[in-house]
């Protein structure tokens, strides 16, 4: 077994442990576990060779994953802003690829995503804007931000990386949405609760696997 791999199974094995933390309470631990989970995938694309874009997104994304396990706004805001950097790597990794096509989006049957992508946002903005506050700016600035990275997956022509780069886009933005209706949404009796940190964890760390996997 080579060093990328043996570091990929150790990045899911921290993920594994992490699923059964996500609800419990801030620690040193926590956070380490939370924060290996990708990082150590970042180690590994590093290891095997892989883009620099994606290197540099999956340590984005460690840096965002310690940040949103503290406490408090001031992490929260350093959290968005890593998290912004690793989805603008991303694009950049997927408009960077030698078939990358942008024109498609324009044309069926890119374009019936596109819009439905595009109405995402909106709804988002419409629902987030007025529960965010003091986060209100960084949240709607990060919006298109997430979106692009969707966008920017469909521009990749051909089945086989098209579905892999789509699925793992979607997984990223349905685990953001969740995460915004977890935090400025719900109430916090509210009983969705329950299962949101499992559906942000699973969905979130899927997508990062899934970005790996087709690169690395």
């Amino acid at each position: 077994m080579t060093l990328d791999q043996i570091l990929f199974l150790s990045a899911a094995l921290c993920a594994a442990t992490y699923l059964w933390q996500t609800t419990g309470p801030q620690g040193t631990l926590r956070s380490l576990t939370k924060t290996a989970s990708v990082a150590l995938l970042a180690l590994a694309a590093a290891w095997g060779g892989a883009p620099l874009l994606l290197v540099l997104a999956l340590a984005a994304c460690a840096v965002g994953d310690f940040c949103l396990s503290r406490d408090g706004d001031t992490y929260f805001m350093a959290g968005i802003g890593a998290f912004a950097l690793g989805h603008l790597g991303y694009i950049a990794l997927f408009l960077g690829l030698s078939d990358s096509d942008p024109a498609q989006l324009l044309m069926m049957p890119h374009l019936a995503p596109v819009i439905v992508l595009l109405c995402v946002g909106l709804a988002m903005a419409a629902l987030l804007a007025p529960r965010a506050g003091a986060l209100k700016i960084p949240v709607l600035c990060y919006i298109p931000i997430i979106l692009g990275m969707g966008l920017a997956a469909l521009t990749v022509p051909g089945q086989g990386m098209l579905l892999l780069l789509l699925s793992a886009s979607l997984l990223f933005i349905l685990s953001d949405m969740v995460l915004a209706a977890e935090t400025f949404v719900l109430k916090p009796d509210h009983p969705a609760r329950r299962v949101t940190p499992y559906v942000i964890w699973v969905t979130y760390w899927g997508a990062q696997a899934g970005f790996f996997t087709t690169f690395a």
